[in-house]
């Protein structure tokens, strides 16, 4: 809001005008203008005096962008050593898959790989990670036994296997938990995967021999083709997360590719065209 006063006097041309400096929603402090106008023979003269106080604005900084960021972008958890976790997540979160028939149950879970902390401050693949196939026994109609049920590790390799089976291909992986040592023999895991005689699909067959616990037991469950499409499509989407990919995809930073190809030249891209 500009406020303007004239001051005149008859026995005088000079004119005198204050300005008021008042604009609305403003921070700065109330300030004046000083105008004159003097009339001669020769035309008008006109003088403009400033305040001789500098004016200090208020500044106002708007921070809800900067909470909004802070909401959004998480600091990745930290372990006990001060450095930043590999692959951060937010919470585990717990996902799988199942198959339902008459004989028995059978579910799919991921396991995540895990990893090691070397002396540099960064990470390795200490163990790859596996899908765990559980098959459970009927006890009823749309009733099982997880109590006794049995447990296979299926590897990145293996789910390989089951991916590439045609229509009339079969499979089959044998697990020893205790191979190379001293109870080597005591428990030997058999999975078949082999067709239907229709083609319609295949049998899934567990085979557990475990002397431990005295237990010799055999569950199979028919899979029909759609059903082995979508364990396939799990198949390939977790794979390279079970081999730690997505952990190194995440540390890529574009300032660190020199140094990361300098550091461990076996992993450096121009490797090959550097001999």
């Amino acid at each position: 809001m500009l406020q303007l006063h004239c001051l005149s006097s008859s026995s005088s041309l000079t004119t005198h005008y204050s300005i008021q400096l008042c604009p609305p929603h403003s921070f700065y402090p109330k300030k004046s203008l000083s105008f004159c106008r003097s009339s001669t023979s020769s035309g008008s003269n006109f003088s403009l005096n400033l305040p001789s106080s500098r004016i200090n604005p208020f500044s106002i900084k708007c921070r809800q962008s900067e909470y909004f960021e802070q909401q959004s972008f998480t600091r990745p958890t930290r372990n006990a050593n001060g450095s930043d976790a590999v692959g951060a997540l937010p919470p585990r979160v717990y996902v799988g898959h199942s198959v339902y028939k008459g004989k028995a149950a059978l579910t799919v879970t991921p396991r995540p790989p895990e990893f090691a902390s070397l002396d540099s401050g960064a990470f390795k693949v200490s163990r790859e990670g596996y899908v765990l196939l559980q098959f459970a026994p009927a006890v009823g109609m749309r009733q099982y036994d997880w109590n006794r049920k049995q447990v296979f590790s299926l590897s990145v390799g293996e789910m390989g296997n089951v991916i590439s089976l045609g229509t009339r291909d079969s499979c089959e992986f044998f697990h020893d938990p205790f191979k190379g040592r001293s109870d080597e023999g005591k428990i030997r895991k058999v999975l078949k995967v082999e067709p239907l005689p229709d083609g319609s699909g295949h049998f899934f067959n567990l085979s557990v021999q475990n002397k431990i616990e005295n237990v010799d037991e055999s569950i199979y469950i028919p899979v029909t083709k759609a059903e082995l499409t979508v364990f396939n499509s799990i198949f390939n989407f977790i794979m390279p997360y079970l081999l730690g990919w997505h952990a190194f995809a995440n540390s890529i930073k574009p300032d660190d590719q020199s140094r990361l190809n300098n550091a461990n030249p076996r992993y450096g891209g121009d490797y090959e065209w550097s001999r």
